[in-house]
């Protein structure tokens, strides 16, 4: 329309060549904004690629360690078996109330009801015990039930206890 020269009025054709000015300025705008948000969308395809590839990564090393768990925990379930049987074969013929006594100290001590008796030390509470202990301890009957003083567990005494 311009260029065929069909406008005839020179306020109407300086507004128009302003209005093309300025649509040509506002394409240039938008195609600057469009490879911004392209350059955008390309950083955040990238981005999306290398956290696709550290979650694949994540989930081959979880998988590893829950196969290593499955495989420790039933070992430790093979062996608890085993030492339940163990325990059961050790206990069995104690007398009730001497199991009782054990199983309240365990309780109260935090799963350890006796303690063996080495080098003149509770392996409890590793409190030394003195001579005059020592000599109380020696001349009791080897069936006797003695406790730490510290501890207050059962003392087992052993080839090592210094007696």
């Amino acid at each position: 329309m311009i260029d065929a020269g069909q406008v005839k009025d020179p306020k109407a054709l300086e507004r128009m060549l302003g209005e093309l000015e300025s649509l040509h300025r506002r394409i240039s705008d938008l195609e600057d904004v469009e490879i911004e948000v392209m350059e955008r969308l390309e950083e955040a395809q990238n981005a999306v690629g290398r956290y696709t590839d550290d979650l694949a990564a994540l989930e081959t090393e979880i998988a590893t360690v829950e196969a290593a768990h499955e495989k420790t925990s039933g070992e430790l379930q093979t062996q608890l078996a085993a030492v339940k049987d163990e325990r059961a074969t050790a206990t069995s013929g104690m007398p009730e109330d001497l199991m009782a006594l054990y199983e309240k100290l365990r309780a109260q001590k935090g799963g350890v009801g006796a303690a063996a008796l080495r080098r003149r030390e509770c392996g409890g509470c590793r409190l030394t015990l003195n001579a005059s202990d020592l000599g109380i301890i020696a001349k009791q009957p080897s069936d006797e039930v003695i406790r730490c003083e510290e501890c207050n567990r059962i003392l087992v005494r052993t080839g090592e206890s210094g007696l």
